[in-house]
């Protein structure tokens, strides 16, 4: 197992309201990802990305101490996402100048017996083998609902005015939960973890290109630069696990 993450404010954004965590257990072979994208005035995007990631990963380290089987890890993966959800909702209904806050969530969890991941808001999950890439995780986002419906392509979905607007978001509602994904990686395949701000300038070719690259390191390198050499509007954020 290898995992390593980065992340920048862009080329634009003074703040980076991106935030990463990870946690590697080698003697029970597991390894915890998770990526936050806060939204929110001044400083409150990057409060609720922060408290949401910290109340996950607190939440889900205690829990891999004893770790159960796959399905006993998925329910623990949303009661994690229920507690981060419960910890930015109390602030922003209590602190005025965090008031509308909230944030994207997307985390990964391998074992010896599989990869469970979850998701919500539109930050991705991309599962990488040696045939190519596809997308583990289904953005919650006005853009996606029109691909859905045939309205809109995935071409001129990355071009679209609204392709910033989200569905669902941790911290704006009293409860949210979020989708559930299982996988089976055999040893030598990834798993990319991004914001929008990553998954919006490089396109899937280039993602699994990137994931080419013998050291995961040189990975989220290669595609935080891609994305920063083309202006990179928004943060930043690639987190990369190889099995």
């Amino acid at each position: 197992m290898e995992l390593w993450g980065l992340t920048s404010s862009g080329k634009i954004r003074r703040q980076n309201q991106d935030v990463f965590k990870t946690l590697y257990d080698k003697d029970k072979g597991v390894a915890v990802l998770v990526v936050c994208d806060g939204m929110g005035g001044a400083n409150a995007g990057n409060v609720a990305s922060t408290l949401a990631a910290d109340t996950f990963m607190h939440h889900i380290g205690r829990y891999i101490e004893d770790i159960g089987p796959i399905s006993e890890i998925a329910e623990e993966m949303s009661k994690a996402v229920t507690a981060a959800n419960a910890t930015v909702y109390k602030k922003s209904a209590r602190e005025d100048e965090y008031a509308g806050m909230g944030t994207t969530l997307t985390a990964a969890i391998s074992t010896v017996e599989g990869e469970v991941v979850v998701n919500i808001g539109d930050s991705r999950v991309y599962h990488a083998t040696p045939n190519g890439i596809e997308q583990v995780t289904r953005d919650h986002s006005v853009i996606e609902e029109l691909m859905e419906r045939g309205d809109l392509t995935r071409d001129e979905a990355r071009v679209h005015p609204n392709k910033h607007l989200i569905t669902r978001a941790l911290g704006t509602s009293r409860v949210e939960k979020p989708d559930v994904f299982f996988l089976n990686m055999v040893s030598g395949e990834s798993l990319l973890l991004c914001s929008d701000g990553l998954s919006n300038m490089v396109s899937d070719e280039e993602m699994s290109a990137a994931l080419q690259h013998s050291a995961v390191r040189d990975s989220c390198k290669s595609l935080v630069e891609t994305a920063l050499s083309r202006g990179a509007p928004d943060n930043v954020t690639a987190v990369v696990f190889r099995k």
